[in-house]
């Protein structure tokens, strides 16, 4: 790693820094050296690239390819309301220099995949995991190992939050703790069960922490040790956990050598009794709208924001008490929830009892991007063109 020499201006803005035995001058700069990949610019990403642009971590790189939103200012704090509708890694390079004239930040507004992870992974010294899907985890996990740099990975719930290191060079990875993906709806992202909005904050910034004691070589990280956060009784603990010798990546005998289709493996196709596909696109199902029941599986409080008003709705964990009128009924039966993942898990438990249903992929999230008009308008839509009840 090849070092920089302090202005007298980057000095003064470390002096706290420089005032550290454990930092000091040499560690100053190795920091100013260092280049550190933020991968999502969200509820993780935002405090992580804050706290390392402040510290002065040289180069910076912020991967993703969305656009920001009001629902995501409750906690992406990179991002202000004058923002909403820019890409968040123009909106989050702006800020971080702001913030720091002296870093570089190189964006990349893509979708990371199987094709560019390796070209873009292997420029950093450190990797900080932002996502909030399995898919990518995995896939930020395998390119990590392969590429031998060391992982910073954090994930947020409601109230609890967890993070960890992963260094494959010195053994343990994230397969080592999840060999395997959970069914994808078992799992629901911070859109669908919500997110205290300062928990990002606490886990971001302890991300942060570890990146720069990586960069640095002080301290002991969470190499092997799996930190949990309760927000909500103010609990820290602490899980050790072992380096896998049957891991598939990092194992004495590892049987992954390059990346995979990781959306594939994580969310597999659902398929209807009779192997046919289960997933219908929003233009599909508004041009059925009059001849199907259509019901949502998400919970009420999520309804209470936003809904297809004339949707029958069941709980997902209610399905198996209504399943007598779901085999009574004379339509085919569709069903949606937020993102497509309690859908295609309503779908299973259906097709146990060999009722035929099919899902809106995507979810209503989908709905809303494909349709101009808002929520309220195509709830009228469908509602003067459809006779439901709700059970």
């Amino acid at each position: 790693m090849k070092t920089f020499l302090l202005t007298n201006d980057e000095r003064t803005r470390y002096s706290r820094h420089l005032l550290l035995p454990e930092i000091g001058l040499i560690g100053q700069e190795r920091l100013t050296s260092s280049k550190v990949l933020v991968i999502g610019a969200g509820g993780l990403g935002s405090p992580a690239a804050l706290y390392l642009a402040a510290a002065g971590v040289g180069t910076i790189g912020i991967v993703d390819n969305d656009r920001v939103e009001l629902s995501n200012l409750q906690r992406q704090i990179l991002h202000s309301t004058d923002d909403v509708g820019e890409r968040k890694v123009q909106s989050a390079s702006k800020r971080l220099q702001q913030l720091n004239p002296h870093i570089a930040v190189e964006s990349y507004p893509v979708y990371l995949d199987a094709k560019n992870a390796v070209d873009i992974l292997q420029k950093y010294d450190v990797i900080i995991d932002g996502t909030d899907n399995f898919a990518t985890r995995y896939l930020v996990n395998d390119a990590s190992a392969l590429l031998k740099k060391p992982l910073v990975y954090g994930s947020v719930f409601r109230f609890t939050g967890q993070i960890s290191v992963f260094d494959a060079a010195k053994g343990g990875c994230y397969r080592c703790l999840y060999p395997t993906p959970p069914p994808p709806h078992l799992v629901p992202n911070c859109a669908e069960g919500g997110v205290l909005g300062v928990l990002p904050g606490i886990i971001g910034t302890m991300q942060a922490t570890e990146a720069l004691k990586i960069v640095l070589g002080i301290g002991e990280t969470l190499h092997r040790r799996l930190l949990l956060f309760d927000a909500l009784q103010m609990n820290v603990s602490t899980i050790n956990y072992p380096h896998n010798p049957h891991c598939a990546l990092c194992g004495t005998h590892p049987t992954i050598h390059e990346l995979q289709d990781y959306e594939t493996w994580c969310n597999p196709p659902t398929l209807t009794n009779n192997n046919a596909t289960a997933d219908l696109h929003p233009e599909e199902v508004a041009a059925m709208l009059e001849d199907i029941v259509f019901v949502d599986v998400r919970e009420e409080q999520e309804r209470a924001i936003r809904m297809i008003k004339g949707t029958r709705h069941i709980p997902l964990g209610q399905v198996e008490q209504h399943i007598e009128e779901l085999a009574a009924l004379t339509k085919p039966l569709v069903i949606h929830c937020h993102s497509g993942k309690r859908s295609a898990a309503a779908l299973e438990i259906l097709s146990r009892y060999n009722i035929s249903a099919q899902h809106l992929a995507g979810g209503i999230i989908a709905w809303e991007k494909v349709f101009s008009t808002t929520i309220a308008e195509q709830q009228e839509t469908i509602e003067s063109s459809t006779n439901f009840t709700v059970f």
